[in-house]
């Protein structure tokens, strides 16, 4: 427990900023998942839809600082290959 109000202020923002921080990291996981699911299928269009998704989820994780700009680029990237990989 805190000793200080600050310090419990602290911890109470910590406590917020984890929740959304956790939401926001498992929506880009599960996004990814979509997205490798709908190439495994081979149908273009459906995994298209999915890939355009799994973009926006992985820029907002970006422009909060939940995902390295790296990272991200790195798994569009990926999923891009596998798109043009499909045909």
């Amino acid at each position: 427990m805190a000793n200080t109000p600050s310090a419990a202020k602290r911890a109470r923002q910590t406590e917020r900023r984890s929740l959304i921080n956790r939401r926001t990291n498992t929506s880009v996981k599960n996004q990814l998942k979509a997205v490798r699911e709908a190439l495994k299928t081979g149908k273009k269009d459906v995994a298209q839809a999915a890939a355009i998704d799994f973009v926006s989820t992985l820029d907002k994780a970006v422009k909060t600082g939940n995902v390295h700009r790296n990272t991200a680029s790195r798994h569009k990237s990926a999923v891009n290959r596998a798109l043009v990989a499909l045909h």
